[in-house]
């Protein structure tokens, strides 16, 4: 179990023994399930406030939404979704509500079924809260305990500890900056949903989507990329849009890609680190055997160039991968906001050609002109909007990325002096004892 405050994360609790394989991790309160969690735990540790990703918003003090709380109950996450307001809309100048990742998902498509939002870049959807790896490898953990000795034990239940806060934290990281992101949009923040969301502090009655609705999602997004690749093919009549359209297509190809890099890269960081903690294992072992200094330095060495490597993968996961997948989802939303407006375009053309064939043959002139009139609004409305959200969204992502790659180069700076120092002091000891 976890306890997480709303400034920082107040520590790390295990309640898993190998009776309860799924333990509950939660922010700012929490429940021992009957398990003396004192002769499991141990010292609590410190954890900063999760951030998995900046996207440098501009924020209004108007209406200002976090999640303060959070608690993990199995399969569930809970939410408590905090705002701020001064808005005339809302009925009290600061509330919260708990709200469930099913909750966020219907918002996000209230948001994108709604047709006065087509010329808008909607916020990716948070991704859906996944421990299933996690609770495997607790539950294998606690199966295993007996043929392992007292330090395997712990070091991997730390380990894991550390592994399944990290997912959690991420998880409440992720869901927050989709609230910020809505929040601080100058249209969609006024939308009613989204302000039931906030404020009604009752269930919201959402499910999931069943298989039925799935397979209709499915074929739903079979027939948009069929269509995808027809509208695509039509030259656009704005230099712009045109210019967006081939660069978004290769920006979201590149993201993409450098997602994939950098999530292999952080892996073999942490193969490094599990490869370093598996020689400091072995070096403690012999040192219970063999009394010489070396074997005893060789294994303080090692547990320290463990924890540098951890810090690394952990560090370029939270600056780059997280940043990375972030805008690959929202270069994603943008992508479909230039597929809504070229879709537009479309029906506008075939709108104008239908009136044209109407006045030749004089019938249907008026519902043709009328058809048209619509098209041309719509398409006119999408291009308004679309243009300022695509501007925006290039000075929102040079943001976020100039900052975060600046803070991820000062922190492999700090790492590579503490990598140099460690191997100073390997050097130092081993000039002296031999």
């Amino acid at each position: 179990m976890v306890y997480v405050g709303p400034a920082v994360i107040l520590g790390v609790l295990w309640t898993c023994p190998p009776s309860h394989p799924s333990p509950t991790y939660g922010i700012k309160g929490y429940k021992t399930d009957n398990v003396n969690s004192r002769a499991l735990i141990g010292q609590k540790k410190c954890f900063s406030r999760p951030r998995a990703v900046n996207v440098d918003l501009q924020t209004d003090a108007t209406l200002q939404v976090d999640i303060s709380d959070a608690l993990s109950e199995r399969d569930k996450v809970k939410f408590t979704v905090h705002t701020k307001s001064s808005l005339p809309n809302f009925k009290l100048n600061e509330f919260s509500v708990v709200r469930q990742h099913e909750e966020f998902i219907w918002l996000h498509d209230s948001f994108v079924e709604n047709e006065e939002y087509a010329g808008y870049i909607i916020p990716p959807a948070p991704p859906r809260p996944d421990f299933d790896a996690s609770r495997e490898k607790l539950q294998k953990l606690g199966e295993g305990e007996g043929s392992m000795t007292k330090e395997e034990f712990t070091k991997m239940k730390q380990e894991l500890e550390a592994e399944y806060l990290a997912i959690f934290k991420k998880t409440v990281a992720m869901h927050e900056v989709f609230l910020c992101r809505v929040a601080a949009h100058p249209v969609l923040r006024k939308d009613l949903n989204f302000h039931v969301f906030l404020e009604y502090n009752q269930d919201l009655s959402v499910r999931g989507k069943n298989k039925k609705e799935k397979l209709e999602d499915f074929f739903k997004n079979v027939v948009k990329s069929a269509d995808g690749v027809l509208v695509a093919g039509v030259k656009d009549v704005d230099d712009f849009f045109e210019h967006e359209k081939t660069f978004l297509l290769e920006y979201h190809n590149r993201v993409k890609d450098a997602s994939a890099k950098s999530d292999r890269m952080i892996r073999s960081h942490k193969n490094a680190a599990d490869d370093i903690n598996r020689i400091a294992s072995s070096l403690y072992t012999l040192g219970t055997q063999d009394t010489t200094e070396l074997c005893k330095y060789g294994h303080t060495h090692n547990c320290t160039h463990t924890k540098v490597e951890s810090r690394v993968a952990a560090d370029e996961d939270l600056k780059l991968s997280d940043l990375l997948k972030y805008y690959l989802r929202e270069s994603q939303a943008a992508k479909d906001l230039l597929y809504r407006r070229s879709r537009s375009l479309v029906d506008y053309e075939n709108a104008n050609k239908a009136l044209d064939k109407a006045r030749s043959k004089n019938r249907d002139v008026l519902q043709a002109e009328t058809s048209q009139q619509i098209c041309c609004h719509k398409f006119e409305k999408i291009s308004e909007s679309a243009k300022q959200e695509l501007i925006d969204f290039k000075t929102r992502r040079v943001a976020a990325f100039r900052k975060n790659l600046v803070e991820l180069a000062e922190l492999e700076l700090k790492h590579a002096k503490g990598n140099l120092q460690l191997l100073q002091s390997c050097l130092g000891f081993m000039k002296t004892n031999t």
